[in-house]
């Protein structure tokens, strides 16, 4: 689903990722790991073609990131679902026009997008909060309603960053319980955390950064 071959990613004073190589196979779950600063964020958003990497080619679902068009990069982002650590919902949006904003972005109609929604409402067990604010939603609620938002368009690949940093251990536990329902379901996921006690305890495989450089990377099929 993603491999990075040999990819570097340099700012003027600062090497973000050296020379890193890694491949998550179509379907899997991973963590990656890393200190404050370690380069988990600009690989994400190098995965997303925020970011371009200086050397090397990133490939997600077998397509090289650098040969794709303006009309492809924005068709490769919608494949992929993101939750942020602060969850990024919109305050004077309902919750259901929060989770329909991509729906809306790729057009379409509002009988299709309601049912998508509350699809996605239903998986995360707040299909009773579709006209509430945020402001009103617990803090672990509202990280549910990014995650419905996230998966809406029904992506390929989850990209998580920092998703529990603000829960306590029961909220985080269950939020990386919903990440595994997906992942069962054949969703790629990858989650970029500190809680390395939670990550210990699910057994997944780590992909662990340090200063830019790779170790734990893994290999498996397509």
């Amino acid at each position: 689903m993603i491999q990075f071959q040999q990819v570097s990613k340099r700012y003027r004073d600062k090497t973000a990722l050296d020379n890193a190589n890694f491949h998550l196979p179509r379907g899997a779950m991973a963590f990656l790991t890393g200190h404050s600063g370690a380069g988990k964020s600009t690989l994400l958003k190098l995965i997303m073609h925020m970011e371009q990497p200086t050397n090397g080619k990133v490939i997600v679902d077998q397509q090289d990131l650098s040969q794709l068009n303006r009309h492809q990069i924005a068709m490769h982002r919608r494949k992929i679902g993101l939750v942020f650590q602060n969850h990024q919902l919109l305050e004077d949006y309902t919750v259901y026009d929060n989770i329909a904003l991509p729906l809306k972005v790729s057009g379409y109609n509002n009988r299709d997008a309601g049912r998508r929604v509350r699809a996605a409402l239903d998986k995360v067990g707040l299909l009773d909060k579709e006209r509430q604010f945020p402001e009103v939603l617990s803090t672990g609620e509202q990280q549910r309603i990014g995650i419905a938002r996230a998966i809406v368009n029904k992506p390929r690949l989850i990209l998580a960053d920092e998703p529990t940093g603000n829960l306590d251990p029961k909220l985080s536990a269950e939020i990386m319980q919903l990440f595994e329902q997906f992942n069962q379901v054949g969703v790629s996921v990858l989650i970029a955390s500190h809680d390395l006690a939670l990550i210990e305890h699910m057994g997944h495989a780590k992909i662990q950064l340090n200063r830019g450089r790779l170790s734990g990377a893994f290999v498996g099929p397509n």
